[in-house]
């Protein structure tokens, strides 16, 4: 059994609580620090059975009981906590993204060096059936060579202008999570990237410098070419498929629903809307993802996703917002780390 602290008891904190205490069957949570714990969110730790509550995640990374961090908390402290986790000896698993500045990304890099600690860097939808089913018959060879890889994702409803502002715009919030995907579906690294984006959905999110509409095209390592879509508002729900085509034939997935059951009558043929947003969606990654963590702590074994797939899809998101202000593509190799 393996002993973790949880540090950041907001809503990603509490979808990793909710999985480790309900599915994760080898993980125990003893502590979970935020620095705005109050008295509600302690009475909903206890509910999900974590007794020991804390302002200050200090406190578990000087615990020797506790094996493993959860680095939930704001973006702008993965960085810095994963380097004193490291230093504590603490196995570390980060939310997505490490950082935004790749200087700060390199001091995590720099930290592990020499270092026995498992790092796992969470981006969930590669854990996700529907994806990994693509995945699977890409490896296995099924569809031939890749030629063309397609992405869709898209937002139930937008964030608002104040979080656009902070949130290191979209392709570094939202985008990050595609840039991953065509990284797993093509089994290789990018090496160009060009951006047509717009401010379609919200005003607000335009006048914070963000956008929120995007078609991004990439050219792969291995020769494919990926395509991205992304909008920050789909009215019909949460809209999340990809597609691999290539010599032998295509794989592609659809989006998840309540059901799978389609009414047809004389008025007309209708199934049922994508379950509504990441929760619904996929909560079931969630405690995929952490279960191979703990697995690669208990078997000494590599996270299926470390640092550097950590830091590649910061590097695209960098070399997207630079495409978007320069409209020109823009190759990976220009993002100097």
């Amino acid at each position: 059994m393996v002993t973790v602290g949880i540090i950041g008891a907001g809503r990603i904190g509490k979808v990793h609580t909710a999985s480790i205490c309900n599915i994760v069957k080898n993980a125990t949570i003893k502590t979970i620090a935020d620095p705005f714990m109050n008295e509600e969110t302690a009475n909903w730790a206890k509910s999900m059975g974590v007794s020991n509550t804390t302002k200050d995640y200090k406190e578990i990374l000087a615990d020797p009981e506790i094996d493993a961090v959860l680095i939930c908390s704001s973006t702008n402290t993965h960085s810095p906590i994963s380097v004193e986790a490291i230093k504590a000896g603490k196995h570390v698993f980060c939310e997505k993204p490490i950082d935004h500045d790749v200087e700060k990304i390199k001091e995590v890099i720099d930290a592990l060096k020499d270092s026995k600690v498992k790092y796992q860097v969470g981006f969930n939808r590669r854990f996700d059936h529907n994806f990994e089913a693509v995945r699977n018959a890409v490896a296995a060879g099924k569809i031939g060579d890749p030629h063309i890889i397609k992405v869709t994702s898209r937002d139930p409803e937008p964030p608002s202008a104040e979080y656009a502002a902070v949130s290191g715009g979209m392709f570094l919030d939202m985008t990050i999570h595609d840039f991953d995907m065509v990284r797993y579906l093509a089994g290789c690294d990018a090496e160009e990237i060009y951006v047509q984006s717009a401010v379609l959905v919200d005003p607000a999110i335009g006048e914070a410098g963000d956008v929120d509409t995007a078609v991004i095209t990439i050219k792969m390592e291995n020769g494919a070419i990926a395509v991205i879509d992304n909008s920050r508002k789909a009215a019909y729900g949460y809209d999340q498929r990809a597609e691999v085509f290539g010599s032998k034939g295509m794989v592609a997935t659809s989006n998840d629903t309540e059901s799978s059951a389609v009414l047809s009558t004389a008025d007309g043929v209708t199934g049922e809307k994508p379950l509504y947003f990441f929760l619904e969606r996929y909560m079931q990654s969630f405690a995929k993802e952490v279960n191979c963590f703990i697995e690669a702590i208990e078997k000494d074994t590599d996270t299926p996703l470390g640092v550097l797939d950590g830091l590649k899809p910061v590097l695209m998101g960098i070399a997207a917002k630079k495409s978007v202000k320069e409209h020109r593509p823009v190759r990976i190799s220009e993002i100097t780390m």
